[in-house]
């Protein structure tokens, strides 16, 4: 399993954008262990909605205590996925927090021999769907609340016959689709954005 669903092979059709572009693809359980955490998590999500950000805005951004953030992000640091941006500091007290890279990618296979790895990386799949499920949980919780997305958002499933190779195609496709989307340029029309979270999963299951 690969998390997100970005196969390792494979040459996206001319013009279309490389899923690969701005990947990190992680092998070390320490950095698997730092995303098994339900905060840390909240951080790498925050940084990839607001972009570079400090100790302090991370903190109120997620409703936790400023030593918390900044705990959690020397974390995800020695783990390296997340880095210090000292270029926009404005003084020397701001300390400015990027990602390493905007989108990560792992495979058990790939480190099948490192018991500790493939736990972490258990942990950090199941964190990770849990937190998936919680997500579309809240939204339906609050349905009605935002008419103006009621009609908008969606859900969809289906059953395909695919071979492990073909499998591994549509992930890379549909991969493309969402990266083309959220790495254009945002319209200068005045149009209110919010940030949208896009998931899908493609995997062998009997009806």
């Amino acid at each position: 399993m690969t998390h997100p669903p970005i196969p390792p092979e494979g040459t996206p059709q001319d013009g279309a954008p490389d899923p690969q572009q701005g990947v990190r693809t992680v092998t070390e359980a320490k950095a698997l262990a730092a995303l098994a955490h339900p905060y840390r998590a909240r951080l790498m999500d925050a940084l990839k909605v607001d972009g570079p950000s400090t100790a302090s805005t991370l903190a109120r951004r997620t409703g936790q205590a400023v030593g918390s953030a900044s705990h959690h992000l020397k974390v995800l640091h020695d783990a390296g996925l997340v880095a210090e941006a000292p270029e926009l500091a404005r003084d020397r007290r701001e300390r400015w927090w990027r990602l390493v890279a905007p989108r990560l990618r792992w495979s058990r296979q790939e480190f099948a021999a490192d018991a500790a790895a493939v736990t972490a990386a258990q942990a950090a799949e199941a964190l990770h769907l849990q937190r998936q499920f919680d997500r579309v949980r809240e939204w339906q919780a609050n349905a009605g609340s935002a008419p103006e997305w009621d009609g908008a958002a969606f859900a969809t499933e289906t059953w395909v016959h695919l071979s492990p190779e073909e499998l591994a195609a549509l992930g890379e496709e549909i991969t493309a689709v969402l990266v083309r989307w959220a790495e254009r340029p945002r319209p200068d029309d005045g149009v209110e954005r919010e940030p949208v979270l896009v998931f899908g999963r493609g995997f062998p299951a009997q009806p």
